[in-house]
Protein backbone atom coordinates (compact mmCIF):
# COMPACT_ATOMS: atom_id res chain seq x y z
CA UNK A 1 0.00 0.00 0.00
CA UNK A 2 1.05 3.59 -0.63
CA UNK A 3 0.00 5.04 2.73
CA UNK A 4 -2.53 7.13 0.78
CA UNK A 5 -6.30 7.05 1.31
CA UNK A 6 -8.53 8.42 -1.46
CA UNK A 7 -12.01 9.33 -0.20
CA UNK A 8 -14.83 9.92 -2.66
CA UNK A 9 -18.22 11.49 -2.30
CA UNK A 10 -20.64 9.58 -4.53
CA UNK A 11 -23.47 11.68 -6.00
CA UNK A 12 -22.21 14.20 -8.58
CA UNK A 13 -18.65 13.00 -7.89
CA UNK A 14 -18.41 9.33 -8.88
CA UNK A 15 -21.79 9.35 -10.64
CA UNK A 16 -22.84 12.52 -12.44
CA UNK A 17 -26.29 12.76 -10.84
CA UNK A 18 -28.11 12.76 -7.52
CA UNK A 19 -29.04 9.09 -7.15
CA UNK A 20 -32.11 9.83 -5.00
CA UNK A 21 -33.53 12.11 -7.67
CA UNK A 22 -32.46 9.67 -10.38
CA UNK A 23 -34.60 6.89 -8.88
CA UNK A 24 -37.55 9.11 -7.98
CA UNK A 25 -37.66 10.66 -11.45
CA UNK A 26 -36.88 7.41 -13.26
CA UNK A 27 -39.72 5.53 -11.56
CA UNK A 28 -42.27 8.30 -12.06
CA UNK A 29 -42.64 9.58 -8.50
CA UNK A 30 -41.42 13.16 -8.94
CA UNK A 31 -44.75 14.90 -8.28
CA UNK A 32 -45.30 13.14 -4.96
CA UNK A 33 -41.68 13.70 -3.95
CA UNK A 34 -41.96 17.45 -4.54
CA UNK A 35 -45.26 17.56 -2.67
CA UNK A 36 -43.79 15.88 0.41
CA UNK A 37 -40.36 17.56 0.33
CA UNK A 38 -41.33 20.59 2.49
CA UNK A 39 -42.87 18.37 5.16
CA UNK A 40 -40.06 16.04 6.30
CA UNK A 41 -36.27 15.55 6.42
CA UNK A 42 -34.63 14.18 3.28
CA UNK A 43 -33.81 10.73 4.67
CA UNK A 44 -37.32 10.29 6.02
CA UNK A 45 -38.68 11.40 2.67
CA UNK A 46 -36.60 8.87 0.75
CA UNK A 47 -37.74 6.10 3.08
CA UNK A 48 -41.33 7.21 2.47
CA UNK A 49 -40.77 7.28 -1.30
CA UNK A 50 -39.50 3.69 -1.26
CA UNK A 51 -42.75 2.72 0.51
CA UNK A 52 -44.80 4.60 -2.08
CA UNK A 53 -42.96 2.93 -4.96
CA UNK A 54 -43.52 -0.47 -3.34
CA UNK A 55 -47.25 0.24 -3.02
CA UNK A 56 -47.32 1.08 -6.75
CA UNK A 57 -45.90 -2.35 -7.56
CA UNK A 58 -42.29 -1.29 -8.10
CA UNK A 59 -39.87 -4.02 -7.07
CA UNK A 60 -36.32 -3.99 -5.75
CA UNK A 61 -35.19 -5.08 -9.21
CA UNK A 62 -37.02 -2.10 -10.75
CA UNK A 63 -35.06 0.21 -8.46
CA UNK A 64 -31.79 -1.60 -9.21
CA UNK A 65 -32.38 -1.46 -12.95
CA UNK A 66 -32.99 2.29 -12.73
CA UNK A 67 -29.75 2.72 -10.76
CA UNK A 68 -27.78 0.77 -13.36
CA UNK A 69 -28.56 3.53 -15.88
CA UNK A 70 -27.10 6.29 -13.68
CA UNK A 71 -24.34 8.18 -15.56
CA UNK A 72 -20.84 7.03 -14.64
CA UNK A 73 -18.16 8.23 -17.04
CA UNK A 74 -15.53 5.72 -18.30
CA UNK A 75 -12.77 8.11 -17.21
CA UNK A 76 -14.06 7.94 -13.63
CA UNK A 77 -14.06 4.14 -13.82
CA UNK A 78 -10.48 4.04 -15.11
CA UNK A 79 -9.38 6.55 -12.44
CA UNK A 80 -10.73 4.34 -9.66
CA UNK A 81 -9.10 1.23 -11.11
CA UNK A 82 -5.77 2.99 -11.59
CA UNK A 83 -5.76 4.49 -8.10
CA UNK A 84 -6.40 1.04 -6.65
CA UNK A 85 -3.71 -0.54 -8.85
CA UNK A 86 -1.21 2.04 -7.61
CA UNK A 87 -1.82 0.89 -4.05
CA UNK A 88 -4.23 3.54 -2.76
CA UNK A 89 -6.91 2.61 -0.25
CA UNK A 90 -10.30 3.78 -1.58
CA UNK A 91 -13.31 4.74 0.55
CA UNK A 92 -16.71 6.32 -0.02
CA UNK A 93 -18.27 8.94 2.26
CA UNK A 94 -21.71 9.78 0.91
CA UNK A 95 -25.16 11.00 1.93
CA UNK A 96 -26.79 8.59 -0.53
CA UNK A 97 -27.51 5.08 0.81
CA UNK A 98 -25.77 1.71 0.78
CA UNK A 99 -28.16 -0.06 -1.61
CA UNK A 100 -27.90 2.68 -4.24
CA UNK A 101 -24.11 2.91 -4.03
CA UNK A 102 -23.45 -0.84 -3.94
CA UNK A 103 -25.82 -1.49 -6.86
CA UNK A 104 -24.07 1.04 -9.09
CA UNK A 105 -20.53 0.05 -8.11
CA UNK A 106 -21.25 -3.65 -8.63
CA UNK A 107 -22.80 -2.93 -12.03
CA UNK A 108 -19.55 -1.31 -13.15
CA UNK A 109 -17.28 -3.87 -11.48
CA UNK A 110 -15.98 -1.38 -8.91
CA UNK A 111 -17.45 -2.50 -5.59
CA UNK A 112 -14.47 -4.64 -4.55
CA UNK A 113 -12.07 -1.73 -5.07
CA UNK A 114 -13.43 0.08 -1.99
CA UNK A 115 -12.43 -0.90 1.53
CA UNK A 116 -15.22 1.04 3.22
CA UNK A 117 -18.52 2.74 2.35
CA UNK A 118 -19.77 5.30 4.87
CA UNK A 119 -23.36 6.20 4.03
CA UNK A 120 -26.98 5.97 5.15
CA UNK A 121 -27.99 2.40 5.88
CA UNK A 122 -30.57 0.50 3.86
CA UNK A 123 -32.20 -2.91 4.05
CA UNK A 124 -35.00 -4.88 2.43
CA UNK A 125 -37.81 -5.70 4.88
CA UNK A 126 -39.94 -8.83 5.03
CA UNK A 127 -42.40 -7.33 2.53
CA UNK A 128 -39.66 -6.82 -0.07
CA UNK A 129 -39.61 -3.07 0.47
CA UNK A 130 -36.41 -1.03 0.53
CA UNK A 131 -35.99 0.86 3.80
CA UNK A 132 -33.54 3.73 4.29
CA UNK A 133 -32.22 4.84 7.67
CA UNK A 134 -30.03 7.86 8.50
CA UNK A 135 -26.32 7.37 9.16
CA UNK A 136 -26.74 9.41 12.34
CA UNK A 137 -30.00 9.13 14.26
CA UNK A 138 -30.78 12.84 14.47
CA UNK A 139 -34.06 12.15 16.28
CA UNK A 140 -32.09 10.90 19.28
CA UNK A 141 -29.36 13.54 19.37
CA UNK A 142 -27.59 16.08 17.20
CA UNK A 143 -24.16 15.23 15.84
CA UNK A 144 -23.11 18.61 17.20
CA UNK A 145 -21.41 20.06 14.13
CA UNK A 146 -21.92 23.75 13.39
CA UNK A 147 -20.76 23.53 9.77
CA UNK A 148 -23.31 23.18 6.91
CA UNK A 149 -23.78 19.43 7.44
CA UNK A 150 -27.18 17.73 7.10
CA UNK A 151 -28.65 16.51 10.42
CA UNK A 152 -28.17 12.84 9.48
CA UNK A 153 -24.46 12.99 8.63
CA UNK A 154 -21.38 15.01 9.50
CA UNK A 155 -18.71 13.92 7.05
CA UNK A 156 -16.14 15.83 9.09
CA UNK A 157 -16.68 13.45 12.01
CA UNK A 158 -16.21 10.49 9.65
CA UNK A 159 -12.93 11.98 8.42
CA UNK A 160 -11.83 12.48 12.04
CA UNK A 161 -12.47 8.78 12.72
CA UNK A 162 -10.48 7.83 9.61
CA UNK A 163 -7.62 10.13 10.65
CA UNK A 164 -7.54 8.55 14.11
CA UNK A 165 -7.32 5.09 12.55
CA UNK A 166 -4.46 6.24 10.31
CA UNK A 167 -2.26 6.81 13.35
CA UNK A 168 -2.12 3.07 14.04
CA UNK A 169 -2.38 1.74 10.48
CA UNK A 170 0.58 3.65 9.02
CA UNK A 171 -1.38 5.56 6.38
CA UNK A 172 -0.10 9.07 5.92
CA UNK A 173 -2.15 11.25 3.60
CA UNK A 174 -5.68 11.78 2.27
CA UNK A 175 -7.10 12.92 -1.04
CA UNK A 176 -10.76 13.93 -0.71
CA UNK A 177 -13.11 14.47 -3.68
CA UNK A 178 -16.56 16.02 -3.39
CA UNK A 179 -19.05 18.54 -4.68
CA UNK A 180 -21.73 19.36 -2.09
CA UNK A 181 -22.15 21.47 1.02
CA UNK A 182 -21.69 18.35 3.12
CA UNK A 183 -18.16 17.99 1.71
CA UNK A 184 -17.08 21.33 3.18
CA UNK A 185 -16.76 20.11 6.77
CA UNK A 186 -14.34 17.28 5.87
CA UNK A 187 -12.28 19.72 3.81
CA UNK A 188 -11.69 21.71 7.00
CA UNK A 189 -10.57 18.53 8.78
CA UNK A 190 -7.87 17.66 6.25
CA UNK A 191 -4.31 18.17 7.42
CA UNK A 192 -1.27 19.81 5.88
CA UNK A 193 0.02 17.47 3.19
CA UNK A 194 -3.49 16.29 2.29
CA UNK A 195 -5.32 17.26 -0.90
CA UNK A 196 -8.86 18.54 -1.39
CA UNK A 197 -10.42 18.09 -4.84
CA UNK A 198 -13.63 20.19 -4.94
CA UNK A 199 -15.80 20.14 -8.04
CA UNK A 200 -15.65 23.60 -9.58
CA UNK A 201 -18.83 25.72 -9.53
CA UNK A 202 -20.58 23.32 -7.15
CA UNK A 203 -21.55 24.20 -3.54
CA UNK A 204 -18.34 22.97 -1.89
CA UNK A 205 -16.28 25.01 -4.36
CA UNK A 206 -18.22 28.17 -3.50
CA UNK A 207 -17.74 27.57 0.23
CA UNK A 208 -14.02 26.86 -0.09
CA UNK A 209 -13.26 29.80 -2.37
CA UNK A 210 -15.08 32.20 -0.04
CA UNK A 211 -12.14 31.75 2.37
CA UNK A 212 -9.56 29.23 1.12
CA UNK A 213 -7.14 30.07 3.93
CA UNK A 214 -9.33 28.07 6.31
CA UNK A 215 -8.08 24.87 4.66
CA UNK A 216 -4.74 23.29 5.55
CA UNK A 217 -4.89 20.89 2.60
CA UNK A 218 -3.86 21.83 -0.93
CA UNK A 219 -6.84 22.66 -3.15
CA UNK A 220 -7.01 21.16 -6.65
CA UNK A 221 -10.25 21.79 -8.53
CA UNK A 222 -11.88 19.64 -11.19
CA UNK A 223 -14.98 20.14 -13.31
CA UNK A 224 -15.54 17.03 -15.45
CA UNK A 225 -14.47 13.40 -15.78
CA UNK A 226 -11.31 14.19 -17.74
CA UNK A 227 -10.11 16.68 -15.12
CA UNK A 228 -11.16 14.26 -12.37
CA UNK A 229 -8.85 11.64 -13.84
CA UNK A 230 -5.95 13.93 -14.68
CA UNK A 231 -5.90 15.75 -11.34
CA UNK A 232 -6.40 12.63 -9.22
CA UNK A 233 -3.65 10.63 -10.91
CA UNK A 234 -1.31 13.62 -10.78
CA UNK A 235 -1.83 13.97 -7.03
CA UNK A 236 -1.33 10.24 -6.46
CA UNK A 237 1.89 10.48 -8.43
CA UNK A 238 3.06 13.41 -6.32
CA UNK A 239 2.64 11.30 -3.19
CA UNK A 240 4.27 8.23 -4.72
CA UNK A 241 7.16 10.25 -6.12
CA UNK A 242 7.78 11.90 -2.76
CA UNK A 243 7.69 8.55 -0.94
CA UNK A 244 9.86 6.69 -3.45
CA UNK A 245 11.92 9.63 -4.71
CA UNK A 246 11.12 8.61 -8.28
CA UNK A 247 10.40 10.78 -11.34
CA UNK A 248 7.04 12.52 -11.68
CA UNK A 249 5.80 10.18 -14.40
CA UNK A 250 2.03 10.58 -14.53
CA UNK A 251 2.18 14.35 -14.81
CA UNK A 252 3.92 14.16 -18.18
CA UNK A 253 1.64 16.01 -20.58
CA UNK A 254 2.31 13.58 -23.41
CA UNK A 255 0.85 10.58 -21.61
CA UNK A 256 -2.74 11.65 -20.99
CA UNK A 257 -3.79 12.56 -24.55
CA UNK A 258 -1.73 9.72 -26.04
CA UNK A 259 -2.75 6.81 -23.84
CA UNK A 260 -6.40 7.87 -24.07
CA UNK A 261 -6.34 6.82 -27.72
CA UNK A 262 -6.06 3.24 -26.50
CA UNK A 263 -8.41 1.33 -24.25
CA UNK A 264 -8.08 2.90 -20.78
CA UNK A 265 -8.95 -0.21 -18.79
CA UNK A 266 -5.83 -1.99 -20.03
CA UNK A 267 -3.29 0.32 -18.37
CA UNK A 268 -3.59 0.30 -14.54
CA UNK A 269 -0.88 -2.35 -14.14
CA UNK A 270 1.40 -0.52 -16.56
CA UNK A 271 1.03 2.65 -14.50
CA UNK A 272 1.83 0.73 -11.34
CA UNK A 273 4.90 -0.87 -12.87
CA UNK A 274 6.02 2.53 -14.13
CA UNK A 275 7.29 3.56 -10.72
CA UNK A 276 10.07 0.98 -10.85
CA UNK A 277 11.35 2.07 -14.25
CA UNK A 278 13.56 5.03 -15.10
CA UNK A 279 11.36 7.92 -16.25
CA UNK A 280 13.12 8.62 -19.55
CA UNK A 281 13.11 4.93 -20.47
CA UNK A 282 9.40 4.63 -19.76
CA UNK A 283 8.63 7.71 -21.83
CA UNK A 284 10.67 6.36 -24.73
CA UNK A 285 8.99 2.97 -24.40
CA UNK A 286 5.48 4.39 -24.53
CA UNK A 287 6.28 6.79 -27.34
CA UNK A 288 7.59 3.99 -29.52
CA UNK A 289 4.58 1.79 -28.91
CA UNK A 290 2.19 4.69 -29.49
CA UNK A 291 3.85 5.36 -32.84
CA UNK A 292 3.23 1.74 -33.76
CA UNK A 293 -0.40 2.06 -32.66
CA UNK A 294 -0.94 5.23 -34.66
CA UNK A 295 0.74 3.80 -37.75
CA UNK A 296 -1.61 0.82 -37.57
CA UNK A 297 -4.60 3.12 -36.84
CA UNK A 298 -5.61 1.15 -33.77
CA UNK A 299 -9.36 1.35 -33.24
CA UNK A 300 -10.55 -1.99 -31.91
CA UNK A 301 -10.24 -3.49 -28.44
CA UNK A 302 -8.14 -6.48 -29.47
CA UNK A 303 -5.43 -4.34 -31.04
CA UNK A 304 -5.27 -1.90 -28.12
CA UNK A 305 -5.14 -4.80 -25.66
CA UNK A 306 -2.33 -6.34 -27.73
CA UNK A 307 -0.24 -3.20 -27.41
CA UNK A 308 -1.04 -2.76 -23.72
CA UNK A 309 -0.10 -6.35 -22.90
CA UNK A 310 3.15 -5.98 -24.83
CA UNK A 311 4.02 -2.84 -22.85
CA UNK A 312 3.31 -4.75 -19.65
CA UNK A 313 5.56 -7.63 -20.63
CA UNK A 314 8.44 -5.33 -21.49
CA UNK A 315 7.92 -3.38 -18.25
CA UNK A 316 8.03 -6.60 -16.26
CA UNK A 317 11.35 -7.51 -17.90
CA UNK A 318 12.75 -4.16 -16.80
CA UNK A 319 11.70 -4.77 -13.22
CA UNK A 320 13.26 -8.24 -13.22
CA UNK A 321 16.60 -6.56 -13.82
CA UNK A 322 17.23 -7.25 -17.49
CA UNK A 323 18.95 -3.88 -17.80
CA UNK A 324 21.74 -4.66 -20.25
CA UNK A 325 19.44 -5.64 -23.10
CA UNK A 326 16.51 -3.29 -22.51
CA UNK A 327 16.67 -1.54 -25.83
CA UNK A 328 17.09 -4.80 -27.70
CA UNK A 329 14.11 -6.39 -25.96
CA UNK A 330 11.95 -3.37 -26.62
CA UNK A 331 12.92 -3.16 -30.26
CA UNK A 332 12.25 -6.88 -30.78
CA UNK A 333 8.81 -6.50 -29.21
CA UNK A 334 8.01 -3.59 -31.52
CA UNK A 335 9.31 -5.46 -34.56
CA UNK A 336 7.20 -8.48 -33.56
CA UNK A 337 4.08 -6.37 -33.35
CA UNK A 338 4.81 -4.61 -36.63
CA UNK A 339 5.18 -7.95 -38.41
CA UNK A 340 1.70 -9.18 -37.37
Amino acid sequence: MTGLIVIFDFDKTIVDCDTDNWVVDGLGATALFEELLPTMPWNSLMDRMMSELHSQGKTIEDIAECLRTAPLHPRIISSIKTAHALGCELRVVSDANHFFIETILRHHGLFEYFSEINTNQSFIDEDGKLRIQPYHDFNSASHGCSNPCPPNMCKGLIIKRIQDSMLSSGEKRIIYLGDGKGDYCPSLRLAEGDFMMPRKNYPVWELITSNPLLLKAEIHKWSDAEEFEKVLLKLINIVLSADKKTPDLLSMDWKFPTVSKLRHGAFPLVLQLAYDINGSELESLFERFIKVAESKKVKNVNSSDRIASTVERVARKHIKGIHNSRDGNTNRQIQSYNSE
